[in-house]
């Protein structure tokens, strides 16, 4: 049986990504982790064939805890993304009214999201934050806290009232969750791809700007570029890069060559857009002018040419 493990409890975002992402799978078994860490962890030891987890927020940025997996341990590759919009409902304790609310639970990401509207309308509300939304919500279950900002879901999966829907203090908000395997086969490549790699440059003057380069003078166009600390050295960082395209394609392999010429790489993986969008290549840098170099120089090892 396919398994995916998810970033939990059940009633999270997370799990509806997850549900997205197993598309017609019905034998699909979603098995929920407390934390991302852990989720990862079990693909990596083989208990479940992939893993679904947040890796950015367009309101928030990155999650850090999927950043640091990523770069750290056994590699894991990305083979398919979902985007959410996301609205929360704030949920609340059986028999507790509104103007008795005095904490609401969630996630830091969310509560960061509905910051504004809390302060409007529970302005006397202490917050407090969880491991993730549905940690929240159960929380709330249990009389741990008066309410939970958490996905809609959440409200049916632990029978609790909505005091509140569609809450978030940007409209247009959205997540998007990466599906994440051992390495192997990578998906086709469909002209609307996403690849992304973690680059540690030295640290030193112009370092990413030669990284960068590298990707510009192919004509590639990124799309995300976070930096975290590596552990254990202060004042140095590894650059998580995104940008438009598939390894398989010539450009996008060349560039993938150029940068681990230049510093320490790790391929995490070439999979389609969630939104569709296809890539943007400069008239100069298409891939043609990539397959057409590559022939050139493979027939002048040959001696067919110089």
């Amino acid at each position: 049986m396919y398994r995916i493990a998810y970033f939990g409890p059940e009633g999270t975002f997370t799990e509806q990504a997850a549900r997205s992402l197993a598309g017609s799978d019905t034998h699909a078994e979603l098995v929920p982790y407390e934390t991302i860490a852990q989720a990862m962890a079990a693909v990596r030891d083989g208990g479940t064939s992939a893993a679904c987890v947040p890796v950015e927020n367009s309101v928030e940025g990155p999650v850090t805890a999927t950043l640091d997996e990523l770069a750290e341990d056994e590699p894991l590759v990305a083979t398919a993304e979902a985007l959410l919009p996301i609205h929360f409902t704030v949920l609340a304790g059986r028999g507790v009214r509104r103007e008795d609310i005095g904490t609401v639970a969630s996630h830091p990401h969310a509560l960061a999201q509905v910051r504004h509207w809390l302060d409007v309308n529970l302005p006397s509300a202490r917050h407090v934050a969880t491991s993730s939304t549905a940690a929240a919500a159960l929380a709330v279950q249990q009389g741990e806290y008066d309410a939970a900002v958490a996905a809609p879901v959440a409200a049916e999966r632990y029978g609790l009232p909505g005091i509140a829907t569609e809450v978030a203090d940007v409209e247009d908000a959205r997540t998007r969750f990466l599906l994440l395997t051992r390495p192997g086969t990578l998906p086709e490549p469909t002209g609307c791809d996403r690849t992304s790699v973690v680059a540690a440059a030295a640290n030193r003057t112009g370092a990413l700007s030669e990284l960068l380069t590298e990707l510009a003078f192919r004509g590639i166009n990124l799309t995300r570029l976070d930096a975290r600390p590596i552990k254990g050295g202060f004042g140095e960082y590894r650059f998580f890069i995104d940008f438009e395209g598939h390894v398989a394609e010539p450009r996008i392999g060349d560039a993938l060559a150029a940068l681990r010429r230049r510093c320490a790489v790790r391929f995490l993986g070439s999979h389609p857009r969630a939104d569709g969008v296809r890539a943007s290549i400069q008239p100069s840098a298409g891939n043609e002018d990539f397959v057409s170099a590559a022939d050139w120089v493979e027939s002048v090892r040959r001696g067919d040419t110089a």
